[in-house]
């Protein structure tokens, strides 16, 4: 079982960070009391529904987290393998995102500036952050930066799994799909709709497929495209992306477009990603 305990500075991103996880199939609890983890572990262990977990315990728990330690200290008795996470920016960074937020800093409510609040936090933190395996500065990191941050440390084997690929086929006469992220134009290929036994198939059928990739410049076409999306998927992983749609498309959505995303949905499961294959205006009249 894997069990990764959360903390760190307030604003500097761990419900973000949780979320992450969450995306790459962990069980998340946030702003979990630290007296409860121990027991909370061994009802995981028990249950065996949940074999990745994470928890958030921050501030909003209490001043002090000798609370914290002894939870943890219960977790090693238990012979539980957890790891500990600590998250946090510069206070300058926080102060900025709390004043463009306008959210109140945990400690702030009791009546401290926020510039006093973050330092405040910062040295009642410091044990936490001294006795955390790994630490994320989220100070200059974008959200998707981040996130690959957290595929990287955590997501073990699932780094392309992490990412959620789609590949559609349109028609350009009812418009390009509004959430596609990559586009391309199959248009300028030959057009079975212009042979009689072809029109009423699809893409999808041997014989469309056999007549589209029966000419040179769509098996030329292919190989630029897939050495591109060869050469894209990696650096989207790395960045943090977390879904990709790529849409290709022909005149009516039938026959070219459906054929070349069919082939192109193979080549990158091939490639070791999980990718959904969808037909926008396949059936359209």
């Amino acid at each position: 079982m894997e069990f990764i305990v959360i903390s760190g500075m307030s604003g500097a991103g761990k419900s973000k960070t949780a979320s992450f996880l969450e995306d790459i199939g962990y069980y998340v609890v946030d702003n979990m009391p630290a007296p409860l983890i121990p027991r909370f572990a061994e009802l995981c262990l028990a249950g065996g529904k949940y074999d990745r977990v994470a928890i958030v315990c921050d501030i909003r728990g209490g001043q002090t987290f000798d609370g914290l330690f002894d939870a943890l200290a219960a977790l090693s008795k238990m012979g539980m393998d957890y790891k500990t996470l600590f998250v946090e920016a510069d206070p300058a960074t926080i102060i900025k995102r709390y004043k463009e937020t306008r959210r109140i800093h945990p400690l702030a409510r009791e009546g401290q500036s926020l510039d006093a609040a973050v330092h405040r936090e910062m040295a009642i933190l410091e044990p936490v952050r001294k006795r955390s395996e790994f630490i994320i500065d989220t100070t200059a990191l974008s959200t998707a930066k981040l996130r690959g941050e957290v595929v990287r440390l955590f997501g073990g084997g699932e780094a392309k799994r992490a990412m959620s690929i789609t590949v559609t086929s349109f028609g350009y006469k009812y418009g390009v799909p509004i959430e596609a992220d990559l586009v391309f134009d199959v248009r300028f290929l030959p057009n079975p709709f212009y042979i009689a036994e072809l029109r009423h198939q699809t893409g999808l059928d041997k014989p469309v497929r056999d007549f589209v990739f029966s000419y040179q410049q769509t098996k030329d076409f292919m190989g630029y495209l897939e050495a591109l999306i060869g050469f894209l998927l990696p650096q989207f992983v790395e960045e943090g992306k977390a879904a990709l749609v790529i849409a290709v498309g022909c005149t009516g959505g039938q026959h070219r477009s459906v054929a070349i995303t069919r082939a192109l949905c193979e080549f990158i499961r091939q490639k070791g990603y999980d990718a959904a294959e969808t037909h926008r205006d396949m059936t359209r009249a």
